[in-house]
């Protein structure tokens, strides 16, 4: 394989589509209130593209550095665990991929929140640098917080709250309460894609003492817990338009929940781990489509 594949491979492309949902939503619920910005959409995207990728990375790192890539494990191939890109190299990559990030969210805060009060420069800066961390220390230092259970949160938190509501504050410059719930909507979708990775990798993390929440909690109740994940965002998506409703095309995004529902069956049927592979896909996509759908429908 060549450098570049190999390269494209440890990005994983798959989980970009999950990636773009939050500055997707953020950006819909503004372009709604008549506030939409091309610059903020784009170079909210791009920071959201390279931090999933930086995360890929680290992890493809941080695991084999752990022992917690081994033989043993299911799921796509890891490229330091394989030896087509080599610790050294994977370090570089990631090294980069910060500069890349930290390039493009000043760019996004000197556009969304240039002219605003020093004291919200300050949170979104504050809040990048936090991304980045977290990006990085889920599974990379000494006591990486994936493997003490607490990866979900932060996906909720980068990818549902913060990833929503701060890309809707850079084209406003308001904060609206009520859209918190289509944020934690995508925050817990994106959460059920972390689960579907760690219930599929569930033995083998056990094995290498990897504490995800799956671990934790154990095989069979974490599928509980994917279901409970798919519910409430379900619900948070009718019980915002009821609140703020003005045209039956809100409703619109109802059209993603066949995809939830037939995710979570799927969760609940399978025997080999092997089979979640493809379902991680398909929540990352149903999401996707949640998003564009409930924008869609917010703005026509």
């Amino acid at each position: 394989m060549g450098n570049t594949k190999a390269w494209i491979e440890a990005a994983r492309l798959k989980t970009l589509p999950l990636a773009v949902s939050s500055p997707l939503m953020g950006s819909f619920l503004a372009w709604s209130e008549g506030s939409f910005q091309w610059s903020i959409f784009t170079l909210a995207t791009i920071t959201t593209l390279l931090l999933q990728i930086l995360s890929n990375l680290a992890n493809d790192y941080g695991d084999f550095a752990s022992g917690a890539d081994n033989e043993e494990r299911v799921g796509p191939r890891r490229l330091v665990q394989s030896g087509l890109i080599s610790t050294t190299q994977m370090k570089k990559g990631i090294v980069l991929n910060i500069i890349l990030a930290l390039i493009s969210g000043l760019l996004l805060i000197w556009f969304g929140a240039g002219g605003k009060d020093a004291g919200i420069i300050l949170i979104f800066l504050v809040l990048g640098i936090s991304a980045i961390v977290a990006a990085i220390k889920y599974t990379v230092g000494k006591n990486p917080y994936g493997y003490r259970g607490l990866g979900d949160i932060s996906v909720f938190m980068f990818f549902g709250l913060i990833g929503v509501l701060g890309t809707h504050f850079l084209h406003t410059g308001t904060f609206n309460p009520w859209h918190a719930l289509p944020a934690a909507a995508i925050g817990l979708l994106s959460a059920g894609v972390l689960n579907l990775n760690n219930l599929r990798d569930y033995e083998s993390d056990k094995k290498a003492h990897k504490r995800t929440l799956v671990v934790w909690l154990g095989n069979q109740r974490a599928k509980y817990y994917h279901l409970g994940l798919i519910v409430i965002s379900a619900i948070l998506g009718p019980l915002y338009v009821i609140f703020n409703y003005h045209s039956a095309y809100q409703f619109l995004f109802i059209l993603a929940f066949p995809l939830f529902f037939r995710n979570a069956i799927a969760v609940f049927r399978y025997n080999d781990p092997m089979e979640l592979y493809p379902e991680l896909k398909r929540l990352a996509l149903a999401t996707l489509v949640f998003a564009i759908t409930f924008g869609i429908g917010m703005v026509i």
